[in-house]
């Protein structure tokens, strides 16, 4: 059979599976943003108003999320460079100690902050004596993010740092850059797109922690148990405004930071 023939017959068969793959892709598509659609068509637009307290629980999550993002980004930023770029025997059980958090339920994680900076706790006991509650106060609301977030942004940040060149850091380095100027004018440059991906995840997550915050900082309320009070207390009528407000202030700034990635990616 010749060239001409063989391609013929791999063109012919080329639009089967493209419609295949489209149509499945359509499905999947479906699929995940079908429950979106019922809260357009499930919200009372004539009766659209706030419950009693909706309005302190936007400014709890607002303020105390961009606070627990702020020290997320400070604190991870460092311990995920450290663990892109230092090479140790057993470095496994670091990346594994880091995968636990992670991998703990969300109520487990805030039972075990509760047992362990509680008010009768061995260690949260001398922050009781220093004056300093970690539980149902606003510190215990950030703590109990960051523990939500933390891990996302370090694991993103991490593989970020990986990504750059050994080689253009130890350029940079016989130039005369001390580590600290090769951080700043090579690493963060050439890592800022999985460092923008990192930050939108954790104030996500920051955003949604619901299981933790629920446990170590039922008050004050931010939008997750608000809205899980809303629906014990109310029903589920009095979900849906303040459901449009967490999706309207918790994702458009992941979205903003993902498609500018993308956008900076393509260049």
């Amino acid at each position: 059979m010749s060239d001409a023939a063989t391609l013929a017959i791999v063109a012919s068969r080329q639009p089967p599976a493209r419609w295949l793959a489209t149509l499945t892709a359509a499905a999947v598509l479906v699929f995940l943003l079908a429950p979106f659609a019922a809260l357009v068509f499930a919200t009372d637009w004539h009766d659209f108003q706030f419950a009693p307290g909706d309005l302190g629980a936007i400014r709890v999550s607002l303020f105390y999320s961009g606070l627990a993002l702020m020290l997320v980004v400070l604190a991870g930023t460092p311990l995920a460079w450290w663990l892109a770029h230092c090479h140790y025997r057993g470095k496994w059980l670091v990346d594994a100690l880091l995968l636990l958090p992670l991998l703990t339920p969300p109520l487990a994680m805030g039972i075990l902050l509760s047992s362990f900076y509680g008010p009768y706790a061995p260690v949260g006991g001398l922050f009781r004596q220093a004056g300093l509650y970690l539980t149902n106060t606003a510190p215990a609301f950030v703590l109990a993010q960051i523990y939500g977030a933390m891990p996302y942004y370090v694991l993103a940040a991490r593989a970020a740092f990986e990504g750059v060149s050994e080689e253009l850091e130890q350029i940079s380095r016989t130039l005369g850059r001390n580590r600290w100027q090769t951080f700043w004018l090579v690493t963060l440059p050439l890592a800022r797109l999985g460092l923008t991906a990192g930050v939108a995840l954790a104030w996500v997550r920051a955003m949604g922690e619901f299981g933790i915050v629920l446990i170590v900082a039922y008050f004050p309320q931010g939008i997750p148990v608000k809205l899980w009070v809303n629906l014990q207390d109310i029903g589920l009528s009095a979900v849906y405004p303040l459901l449009w407000v967490f999706f309207l202030v918790a994702v458009p700034l992941p979205l903003w930071l993902g498609l500018r990635s993308r956008r900076q990616g393509m260049f």
